[in-house]
């Protein structure tokens, strides 16, 4: 039987030879930190450091961080792959698979210089690994089944160790059975925090992180179609969409830095109202001074890290959405035609007579359905939803607003409710006289239209 002294000597001996990750047998199980899960879909609160090196913790958009143990020198951190049911927003749940209890699963953050010891436990129905995605490590923590590791079969736990050696912003994901996977909610972010003064990168007063994710839920079912490539229908920060993404609110002045990861199969051009901002790292490391300049938007490709900061110098409630805008709306979007122009109210009489709750819908425009409480599936969200203070705000999936009040406390991070505009701040209606109504261009001649027709000619052989 081998002691704790001894696992732990050797699992340091495996991490400093390069072997690669390694299965932790029963006698050591013992010494496995135990398991922390989180159920609920808030935003958690920054988790201060305990104890190891001090660093200014980032806030998890709809998620939180993972507690850790100091044993031997090390941080040591328990993450557990299994299945999970996450709300995508009030009215609808999906059966994930994910970490701890959520998908994503828990941001682990770590300060430059830190060994980093991590337990997996494996309860998932099929065999799984975990890649340290942007890491600096030994080839054999890479996590790749089958190239650089076993794969962990279910109910194995295996433990991976490195050193944390530069600072950034990464994530985790596996490297098995990868198409299904992540198609089913498998990532999570990593943060690595300077350990103290770094030239490129800044102290700021509030620092959020989340994951681009998208699913595809037929409207009445719970789990994801994991073949899907292109058709999503759901797309999402941290697995929530609009109204479920809850805001980022922030003091007036603030120096604010957002982390943004993209694990969907498209690339999302992200855009903030109000500000202009800089992008001031990626996976690959901090953006030298010279390289940065002011933008409103950036586009953020698969697989890829962007870390933006600006001046929150403006108060209000600011938009903050991917500027796709497709990705704005909910399922209910798809295979709907556009009607936009067509005079339904003699159809809509004659199809009400044999379907009595038939409505027609589109004619100007897609706005209306934010307005009617229409009946929906089992199990699904509307194509618009979510409420402002002047109404329905018509928007859905990847969307969410910055709230920048003065009155915000340092350190507080509570929904400080809608924004009261300062009298004559505001577009407001005026007195004006009806619009015209549009005209059709007049037609020239009898009306009647020419259209001379070729037949392609014949080959001649």
């Amino acid at each position: 039987m081998t002691t704790r002294r001894e696992f732990f000597r050797l699992a340091g001996a495996v991490a400093a030879s390069g072997a690669g990750a390694t299965l932790v047998n029963r006698a050591a199980l013992a010494a496995v930190p135990e398991i922390v899960s989180m159920d609920k879909a808030e935003t958690a609160p920054p988790l201060v450091p305990p104890d190891g090196r001090p660093y200014n913790p980032v806030v998890t958009l709809n998620g939180w961080t993972l507690p850790w143990r100091m044993k031997n020198g090390a941080k040591e951190f328990h993450l557990v792959a299994e299945p999970v049911v996450r709300e995508i927003a009030p009215g609808m749940k999906a059966h994930l698979w994910g970490y701890n209890g959520q998908s994503p699963g828990p941001t682990i953050e770590v300060v430059e210089g830190d060994r980093v010891r991590l337990y997996v436990t494996n309860r998932l129905p099929e065999h799984t690994t975990i890649h340290w995605h942007g890491q600096r490590l030994p080839n054999g923590m890479d996590g790749v089944g089958g190239l650089t590791q076993p794969q962990i079969k279910p109910g194995e736990t295996y433990v991976y160790e490195f050193v944390a050696s530069r600072p950034g912003t990464f994530m985790y994901h596996p490297h098995a059975d990868e198409m299904v996977q992540m198609a089913m909610g498998m990532m999570g972010f990593w943060v690595t925090h300077p350990k103290g003064r770094h030239p490129l990168i800044e102290a700021v007063d509030r620092d959020f992180c989340f994951l681009l994710n998208a699913y595809d839920i037929d409207p009445g079912s719970y789990t994801p179609s994991v073949n899907t490539m292109t058709e999503f229908n759901l797309w999402t920060w941290n697995s929530r969409a609009f109204p479920g993404i809850d805001s980022l609110n922030v003091r007036l002045n603030d120096r604010v830095r957002i982390r943004i990861g993209n694990l969907t199969m498209t690339n999302h051009p992200i855009h903030l109202h109000g500000h202009e901002f800089s992008v001031t790292g990626t996976d690959g490391g901090p953006v030298p001074k010279s390289a940065r300049w002011p933008e409103v938007t950036t586009d953020i490709a698969v697989g890829q890290m962007r870390q933006i900061e600006f001046r929150a110098d403006a108060p209000g409630d600011w938009t903050f959405h991917c500027h796709k805008s497709h990705h704005t709306m909910n399922p209910m979007g798809h295979g709907v035609p556009t009607m936009i122009g067509v005079d339904q109210r003699g159809l809509a009489d004659r199809i009400a007579r044999l379907v009595p709750d038939y409505m027609s819908m589109g004619s100007s425009g897609m706005a209306e359905m934010s307005e009617m409480q229409m009946p929906l599936p089992e199990n699904t969200l509307p194509m618009m939803m979510g409420d402002g203070p002047f109404g329905p705000i018509e928007m859905g999936g990847m969307f969410s607003v910055v709230k920048v009040r003065a009155d915000q406390k340092p350190g507080d991070y509570a929904d400080p409710g809608w924004y009261a505009q300062p009298p004559g701040t505001r577009a407001q209606a005026v007195e004006a006289p009806p619009a015209p109504a549009m005209q059709k261009p007049a037609a020239s001649g009898s009306g009647d239209i020419e259209v001379t027709v070729r037949k392609p000619a014949q080959h001649r052989h």
